[in-house]
């Protein structure tokens, strides 16, 4: 039986048997008991994006009273939920991250704290996902962005939305009408000016 530990680009965490290419987490929001996640779904403001696998280190899964691992497609669907690189083990991405945050953003060497109140605020909206409006021409928005559409989530890559799902991305015929921005406005900017995102094998066929 999978454990309800896998995030949609919404934000949302669903139980399936894939997992993907980044773990990461949100605090504690399990009960190791029981493996299951509790009413909330954050308990820090600090959502971050790491690495399956580093230093050789394994944890069993929501098997302890410690940070719930979660599990993302790639790292463009992590961004879309409101999560941002991992200052230990992905230290190198982080610092890349921020160095495209502090130019597409007019920060100067932002703190991750800054970062992750910024991104908060652009996240959540009463505790559900926020949607933005887009700003401009969809094919304008940068690799690795994501919108929403109905009920269907989309990556552009390229200026082309691929639809996404929980094994990979669908590329031909999408014609989005009124499509709402799912990616934080500031991760859009700090992929506009450089940071190329990890994306799922599909979305580069």
């Amino acid at each position: 039986m999978p454990l309800q530990n896998r995030v949609l680009p919404t934000g949302d965490i669903i139980a399936t048997p894939h997992r993907g290419m980044f773990t990461g987490n949100r605090g504690i929001i399990h009960d190791p008991a029981t493996k299951t996640l509790l009413r909330k779904r954050w308990s820090s403001p600090a959502w971050i994006i790491c690495l399956c696998e580093f230093r050789g280190w394994r944890r069993p899964v929501m098997a302890r009273r410690s940070w719930t691992e979660l599990f993302f497609l790639d790292e463009a669907t992590a961004f879309a939920a409101g999560h941002r690189p991992c200052f230990f083990c992905r230290r190198a991405d982080a610092n890349r991250f921020r160095a495209a945050w502090d130019k597409g953003n007019g920060t100067s060497k932002v703190s991750a704290k800054a970062m992750d109140t910024q991104l908060h605020l652009e996240r959540l909206d009463h505790g559900r996902k926020r949607l933005h409006p887009l700003r401009g021409p969809l094919a304008e928005l940068p690799d690795g962005a994501m919108v929403q559409q109905g009920e269907e989530s989309f990556l552009i890559r390229q200026g082309r939305p691929l639809l996404w799902s929980l094994a990979g991305y669908a590329g031909a015929g999408h014609e989005l009408a009124s499509p709402m921005l799912l990616t934080p406005p500031s991760t859009v900017r700090a992929l506009g000016a450089g940071y190329q995102p990890a994306l799922h094998p599909t979305a580069l066929d």
